[in-house]
């Protein structure tokens, strides 16, 4: 199966931030204008064409992405839990800076390893995880996955740094 990944537009916090969304209340974020026009410009690419399905992230910035790109192509869209963004507490009790875990993650390249101190998910749970919520719609030959930087990077290379709207084909 061909996987076209796209990373969300670039998102907006503002909102968020203003009333005061802590935790999973931050993935609330929605594009900002230049965010659309990068998923408007990404959905007039070649490489999307004949791609059957679009799977999409929950949360907004990935779901609007998602959605600007199946309006513009036609192609249909469907979400996938699992294919949203790193989780830095898997317990979402978030008694800790997500800043912190940020930086453990990084810095121990996603490991579970005796100097992890916070409750992140793992590099290869992620990839897991991932894997598995396209793998459901193995019956389509080529796919377009709208998700998150980390996510892309597990079925990429750990560091791999990715633009808004940045694009990356694989097979699976």
């Amino acid at each position: 199966m061909e996987v076209i990944l796209i990373r969300h537009g670039e998102p907006r916090y503002d909102e968020v931030q203003l009333r005061g969304y802590a935790g999973m209340g931050f993935e609330l974020g929605k594009l900002t204008d230049n965010g659309m026009m990068q998923a408007a410009k990404r959905a007039a690419d070649p490489i999307l064409k004949d791609a059957t399905l679009i799977i999409s992230s929950p949360y907004t910035r990935a779901l609007q992405t998602a959605a600007i790109i199946s309006r513009l192509t036609q192609i249909p869209l469907v979400v996938e839990n699992d294919v949203h963004e790193w989780m830095p507490d898997t317990k979402f009790q978030f008694d800790y800076r997500v800043e912190d875990a940020s930086e453990e993650y990084w810095r121990l390249k996603g490991q579970n390893t005796p100097a992890r101190k916070y409750r992140w998910e793992t590099y290869d749970a992620l990839k897991e995880r991932v894997r598995k919520a396209i793998l459901k719609h193995k019956d389509h030959e080529k796919v377009i996955v709208v998700c998150h930087g980390i996510v892309m990077s597990t079925l990429t290379h750990f560091d791999d740094i990715i633009e808004h709207c940045g694009i990356r084909v694989v097979t699976l």
